[in-house]
C-alpha cells in the first residue's frame, strides 16, 4: 500500500494540539483542528457555529499569535480548518492521520477513541499524544484494526522547534504503520525519532524530570541557590542557557509537578522512586500561581523600573520573596571557562572540590546511574536515551555521551568509593574490557549493546550523511584553522566552516578559492555546508566583525578593501565555476553568510532558517556581493519576453531587505523575502541537508550542468535614488530615522540602482561589485559606523545613532 498523508485531524486545540496543526500545516497538509463545544453557551449561541468553535478558535489564535512564531509564515494558517467534537465529527472520516492531544485522563481519551472508531475510514492512523498513560489502557474494548493502526507519537513543546518525536508502538500495532510514521516524522516534518517503550512518560520526561526534581531535592539538601544550580547546569556542562530552572519557567510549573506526579503514582517498583518528589516550596509555588513564564512569575521574574530597565529578579524558596541576584562565582566555574572542549568543561566542574562542584557531581551522578538502570525497562538502547535528551531537552551530549565525556572508569570508580549504587549493566561492560558506551572505527560510530553485551554500528538513514563520521574517515582532502574540504562520495565535495559562529574570515576567503580549483581538477560539483551544534545553530553569523574592526581603527583601509575584493572574487569565481556549487543553510544565515548562499547556483535549506544581510545594523552594507545578487535573484524570475518591466516594483523590496536588515524566521519566509527562488528547496530535517544538498548536485551534473553566461544586468539607475531619497528625507524629518541611517540608506539605493546611469541602463557586474566596496570604506571611517561595531561586539544588540 502506497500510503500517504494528504489530510490529518488534531483532537485538542490547546498549545501542543495547535502546535501540532502549525506543524502539519507548514509540512503542506491539511489540518483539522478540533475541540468541544462550549460549556456555557447562552441560548441565542447554542445553533451559531461561531460560539459552537470558540474553543478551537482560541487555539487557532494562540498559533497565530505565538512568539516564537509556530508557524513556518503566516499563510500555511489557511492550510487549517477548526471545528468541534459535535457538528464536525464525522469530517475524521476523511483524514488519513486522527492525532488525539486532549487532557490527560484515561476515561476521557477511552470514550474519545470509542466515538473515533466507527467513524474513521479503514486504514486510517490514530494516534495519541498522552505523554503518560498507557496506549493498552487506552484502546482497551476496540477492535483488533483500530489497535493494528494506534501507537502513540509523542511530540515536546514548542513543537515547531523541539526536535523530538517519541513513537510508541502498542502490543498490536502493525510494524508497516510504526514504520510509515517513524519515517514521515523523520522525512517529512523533520523530526528525530526516538523510539519508546509504553512505559509512563517513556524516554524524554522520564530521564529529563528526574534529573531536574532530584538536582532540585540535592540543592536544599546542599545549601545552594537556584542561580548557582543554573550557572552550573547551563552551557559550561553542554545543556541550554536556560539550564533547569528557566527551563522549569518556560515549561510551567504545573506541567513539570504534573509530570513528576504521574510518574511517581505510576512507577510503584522503581528503585529512585522518590526522586520525583518535588520539593514543598515548588508545590507551594504552583498554588500560588508562580507557574513561570506563562504567569510572569516563578523560579525568575522580570521587573521593570520607571525608567523600562528591566530587573532580573530570583525566588528565595523559604520566604517567597523576589531579590536581584548576582551571577555565581565558583572556582569550578572558572576552570570550566578556561577550559577549550565541552569534555573539558564538564570535567572541569564534576571532578572540582568546591560546594558547586561537589553539587554537580552528586547531580549528574545521581541521573547517569538511574539512565543506566532505565534500560531495557523504557529502551533497549543507549542511543535512544541520549537522543531524547539532544533532542527533547536540548543537551549537547546525552547521558551516555556525557559519561564517556568524564571518563567511564574514572567515574566508576569515584561512584563506588562514595557508596553509590552502580547498575551491573555497566560495571559488566566494563570488565569485559570495554571502558567507553561509544567509540569510532574507520568513520564508522558503535555503542556499546547491552543486550548482546557488545558494540553495535549506529545505523542511520542512508539519506544522513555525517561529516564528523567522514573525518574520522580520512575523507579530508584539504583544511586550515577555518575550513575544511570533505569528500563526500561520487566526486562531491563539502567545504565545511569551523570557525566561532562560523564567522568568515580571510582564511576561509583563501580557502574557497581553492577549493574551487581543487574539485576543477578532481571533482564533478561542490557543496557548501556544515553540522555545527546548537538550536537553530549558525551556517554562518557573516563576517568576523572583530576582525573588521580592529582594521578600520587602524585605519587599514587598503587591506579592508582587498578582503572585500577577495571575498567578492570567491563568490563570482563560485558562481561562474564549470561545475554546480549548492549551499545548505540552516539556522543563523547572515551578512556574508547570506552573500555566500545568494552566490550558489541553488541553495537547499533547512525549515529553521533566519537569513538576512544585516550589515546596516553595524552601519555597513553587504560587501561580498550581496547587492549585486540578491538584485539578480529577483530580476532572473523575469520571462524574456516580458520587455516593458516597471524595475521599481523589483527594487522596492530588495532596497528594504537590505536597508531594513530584513531577517526571515523561516525558509518558507526567506523565500517569501525574495532570498530563495523557484529552483532552490527546503528540507525539513536538518541531517538530511548536506545528504540532499549532495542530490541537486548530482542531479544537475546528470542534466549536463553548464555554467552561467555573465551577462550585463539591468538596473533601476538614478529614478530609483529619486524615489528613495524623497521617502527617506520625509523619514528624517518625523524622526523615524536617524541622520546617520539616513546617509547609509541613500548609499544603498545608489549601489543597488548601479550608481550614476539612466533607468532601465545596463551595466556589467563589476560595476555593483565596485559601488559595494567603495561604500564599505566609506562607511567604515564614520565614527557612528565604528560605535555601532563596537556596541554590537559588546551587547550582541544594535545600536541607532
Amino acid at each position: 500500500m502506497n500510503r500517504k498523508i494528504r489530510s490529518a485531524a488534531v483532537i485538542g486545540s490547546g498549545v501542543m494540539g495547535g502546535g501540532i496543526a502549525a506543524l502539519l500545516a507548514g509540512a503542506g497538509v491539511k489540518a483539522l483542528l478540533l475541540d468541544i463545544v462550549p460549556f456555557d453557551l447562552k441560548d441565542d449561541e447554542k445553533n451559531d457555529p461561531a460560539a459552537r468553535n470558540r474553543i478551537a478558535k482560541a487555539g487557532l489564535d494562540t498559533v497565530l499569535m505565538s512568539m516564537p512564531s509556530l508557524l513556518m509564515q503566516k499563510k500555511d494558517v489557511d492550510l487549517i480548518s477548526i471545528g468541534n467534537l459535535e457538528d464536525d465529527f464525522d469530517k475524521l472520516a476523511d483524514c488519513d492521520w486522527i492525532v488525539e492531544v486532549v487532557v490527560e485522563n484515561l476515561k476521557i481519551k477511552q470514550d474519545l477513541f470509542k466515538r473515533i472508531e466507527p467513524v474513521r475510514k479503514k486504514g486510517s492512523i490514530v494516534s495519541s499524544n498522552t505523554s503518560g498513560i498507557p496506549l493498552k489502557a487506552m484502546s482497551e474494548g476496540l477492535s483488533s484494526e483500530f489497535r493494528q493502526h494506534f501507537l502513540g507519537t509523542h511530540f515536546f513543546n514548542p513543537v515547531r522547534y523541539m526536535k523530538l518525536l517519541e513513537i510508541i508502538a502498542g502490543e498490536e500495532t502493525l510494524p508497516e504503520i510504526v514504520e510509515f510514521m517513524a519515517d514521515y516524522g523523520e522525512r517529512i516534518l523533520g523530526k528525530g525519532i526516538v523510539w519508546a517503550k509504553d512505559t509512563p512518560n517513556f524516554v524524554g520526561n522520564r530521564i529529563g524530570v528526574q534529573g531536574i526534581v532530584k538536582a532540585m531535592q540535592l540543592m536544599l539538601e546542599d545549601g545552594l541557590t537556584i542561580p548557582e544550580v543554573d550557572a552550573l547546569f547551563g552551557p559550561v556542562m553542554g545543556r541550554p542557557k536556560t539550564a533547569m530552572f528557566k527551563t522549569s519557567d518556560l515549561v510551567g510549573l504545573d506541567t513539570m509537578g504534573h509530570v513528576a506526579k504521574n510518574t511517581y503514582d505510576l512507577v510503584k517498583d522503581d528503585e529512585a522512586r522518590e526522586s520525583f518528589v518535588i520539593p514543598e516550596f515548588v508545590d507551594k509555588m504552583i498554588e500560588k500561581n508562580l507557574l513561570g513564564k506563562k504567569t510572569q512569575s516563578g523560579f525568575y521574574k522580570t521587573d521593570l523600573t520607571p525608567e523600562w530597565k528591566k530587573i532580573r529578579k530570583v525566588i528565595n524558596p523559604a520566604t517567597f520573596e523576589y531579590a536581584e541576584y548576582e551571577p555565581p562565582d565558583f572556582p569550578c566555574l572558572a576552570e570550566a571557562k578556561k577550559a577549550g572542549t565541552l569534555p573539558e568543561k564538564i570535567k572541569a566542574i564534576l571532578y572540582g572540590e568546591d560546594k558547586g562542584a561537589k553539587f554537580a557531581w552528586k547531580a549528574v551522578a545521581d541521573n547517569l546511574i538511574y539512565a543506566a538502570n532505565r534500560i531495557p525497562e523504557i529502551s533497549d538502547t543507549i542511543v535512544d536515551i541520549d537522543n531524547a535528551m539532544k533532542w527533547g531537552f536540548n543537551f549537547e551530549m546525552g547521558p551516555f555521551e556525557a559519561w564517556d565525556a568524564i571518563g567511564v572508569k574514572e567515574s566508576v570508580e569515584k561512584m563506588k568509593k562514595e557508596g553509590l549504587k552502580v547498575p551491573g549493566l555497566v560495571t559488566g561492560m566494563l570488565e569485559s574490557g570495554c571502558t567507553s558506551f561509544y567509540k569510532s572505527e574507520n568513520g564508522k560510530v558503535f555503542f556499546y549493546d547491552f543486550k548482546s553485551n557488545n558494540y553495535r554500528e549506529l545505523v542511520v538513514s542512508k539519506n544522513i550523511i555525517s561529516l564528523k563520521a567522514l573525518r574520522g574517515a580520512d575523507k579530508v582532502v584539504k583544511t586550515c584553522n577555518s575550513a575544511s574540504l570533505i569528500d563526500i562520495g561520487d566526486g562531491v565535495f563539502c567545504c565545511e566552516f569551523h570557525t566561532k559562529m562560523n564567522a568568515l574570515n580571510g582564511e576561509i576567503i583563501d580557502f574557497i578559492g581553492d577549493t574551487l580549483d581543487y574539485i576543477d581538477e578532481n571533482g564533478v560539483g561542490l557543496v557548501i555546508g556544515n553540522q555545527a551544534g546548537g538550536m537553530p545553530g549558525a551556517f554562518s553569523a557573516g563576517a568576523d566583525l572583530a576582525f573588521v574592526l580592529e582594521l578600520a581603527k587602524g585605519k587599514k583601509y587598503s587591506v579592508i578593501e582587498s578582503f572585500l575584493e577577495k571575498g567578492q572574487a570567491g563568490i563570482q569565481k563560485g558562481r561562474y565555476a564549470p561545475f554546480p556549487v549548492v549551499a545548505a543553510p540552516y539556522g543563523m544565515t547572515r551578512g556574508g553568510g547570506c552573500e555566500t548562499c545568494l552566490g550558489a547556483d541553488r541553495i537547499v535549506a533547512h525549515t529553521e532558517l533566519y537569513m538576512g544581510q544585516v550589515e546596516v545594523a553595524v552601519g555597513l552594507l553587504p560587501g561580498g556581493g550581496g547587492c549585486l545578487n540578491l538584485w539578480k535573484k529577483f530580476i532572473s524570475t523575469i520571462p524574456e519576453p516580458v520587455t516593458d518591466v516597471d524595475l521599481a516594483k523589483f527594487f522596492v523590496p530588495v532596497f528594504m531587505a537590505i536597508a531594513m536588515a530584513k531577517v526571515s524566521m523561516s525558509a518558507a519566509e526567506a523565500r517569501a523575502n525574495g532570498f530563495l527562488g523557484p529552483k532552490d528547496r527546503i528540507v525539513f530535517n536538518r541531517d538530511y541537508l548536506i545528504g540532499e544538498a549532495k542530490k541537486e548536485v548530482l542531479k544537475m551534473v546528470d542534466e549536463g550542468y553548464t555554467p552561467p553566461v555573465k551577462r550585463k544586468i539591468k538596473v533601476f539607475g538614478e529614478s530609483a535614488q529619486g524615489m528613495i531619497n524623497a521617502e527617506i528625507c520625509n523619514m528624517v524629518s518625523a524622526k523615524f530615522v536617524s541622520e546617520h541611517d539616513a546617509f547609509i540608506s541613500k548609499r544603498i539605493a545608489y549601489v543597488i540602482s548601479g550608481g550614476e546611469v539612466r533607468a532601465n541602463s545596463e551595466v556589467d557586474e563589476e560595476v555593483i561589485l565596485k559601488l559595494e566596496r567603495e561604500a564599505f570604506i566609506d562607511f567604515i571611517k564614520e565614527e557612528k559606523t565604528i560605535a555601532r561595531i563596537e556596541h554590537m561586539l559588546k551587547t550582541g544588540k544594535p545600536l541607532r545613532n
